[in-house]
């Protein structure tokens, strides 16, 4: 499909740098089949029913946004893919001034040597020691805000909270899983006694998922590759939710590609444990979910592709030039939408 179908004008005012406070008191476009309605996160209990399952994704952000030197060169990584125990894929800033084999001293204590580069301008860093490599990270790293964010304000000590869901504990994650930053424990408490249950998988996202959309048709755009996990106890709760009549709703973009990645043609979801470059647009079959909460996403985005997959490119125009119109709050601290497909 052409890129250009998926483009739309954003006002630069409608881009969040801070999340709500509470996080449950986000606005909350629900999307349900063509129709709109204006609520907030805090009513998403309400909007849910008895039986039905939110699938969180419990992944942790690491601060994975470096600085260092090679020589008298200033050399910018933001790390993106675990490719060992302590070696990880990053995007390089000024990488012309860096060569496989040169060392990048980040400072504290912690170097690392580049190799593998590759045309999209990463390189493998293997970070040396022997002391574990989240220890590292934590003396020389920082929160990696998206660009969209970073470009406009510093990281700050509140991002190292504000960055992080409630569900974050499997470290790995260069980006949040955002949509369920909306969540509190009192909005958990609310969803828990209206039946409504919830599961988690992992995966950790990569930096991959703020790269624009280059090409033309969306065929010739090559997606990254993250890792995943949806063990068997997690699985089985997802069929047995919709076995009983319940609706499977995916907390965020992430949650959904995992289950698509594990999902059978029949829509049954199978443990699974590996990398995913799945990419959903359009046309592709989403099978392993009934529902989405997500953020409102770029123009030209892999992921406002993916909720025309889920809605329908018509109806996703429409309730993103709602959205526009009426105020709403974009992108990772910006606020939510439910996404309920008609069935048939």
């Amino acid at each position: 499909m052409n890129v250009d179908l998926f483009d739309f004008d954003l006002p630069t005012d409608r881009i969040a740098l801070r999340p709500a406070s509470p996080r449950d008191a986000a606005r909350m476009l629900v999307v349900d089949g063509a129709t709109m309605r204006d609520r907030s996160v805090g009513d998403l209990p309400s909007e849910l029913r008895a039986g039905d399952l939110l699938v969180f994704n419990d992944t942790r952000v690491i601060p994975a946004q470096l600085e260092g030197k090679r020589g008298d060169a200033a050399i910018g990584a933001t790390l993106h893919k675990r490719e060992g125990p302590r070696r990880w894929r990053a995007f390089i800033r000024n990488a012309k001034r860096l060569r496989d084999g040169d060392t990048i001293d980040f400072g504290n204590g912690v170097a690392a040597i580049a190799s593998d580069r590759r045309d999209d301008g990463s390189f493998v860093l293997d970070f040396g020691g022997d002391q574990p490599i989240e220890l590292l990270l934590e003396r020389c790293g920082r929160m990696p805000l998206p660009p969209y964010i970073a470009s406009k304000r510093p990281t700050d000590a509140r991002d190292a909270d504000d960055y992080q869901t409630m569900f974050a504990d499997e470290p790995g994650a260069v980006a949040a899983p955002t949509a369920a930053l909306h969540f509190t424990p009192a909005l958990m408490a609310a969803l828990d006694a209206g039946g409504i249950g919830h599961t988690t998988l992992t995966l950790h996202v990569g930096a991959g998922t703020f790269l624009p959309v280059k090409a033309d048709d969306t065929e010739d755009h090559k997606m990254h590759a993250e890792w995943g996990r949806i063990d068997a106890a997690t699985a089985a709760r997802i069929n047995a939710a919709r076995d009983a009549g319940g609706r499977v709703i995916a907390v965020g973009t992430t949650s959904l590609r995992l289950i698509e990645s594990a999902c059978d043609a029949a829509g049954r979801v199978r443990p699974f444990e590996g990398d995913t470059a799945i990419f959903i647009t359009p046309g592709v079959p989403i099978r392993g979910i009934d529902g989405l909460m997500t953020n409102f996403h770029l123009p030209r985005s892999t992921l406002f592709m993916l909720v025309s997959a889920l809605m329908g490119l018509d109806v996703m125009q429409k309730a993103y030039a709602h959205a526009i119109e009426s105020g709403y709050r974009f992108y990772s601290y910006g606020d939510a939408s439910l996404l309920l497909p008609s069935k048939g």
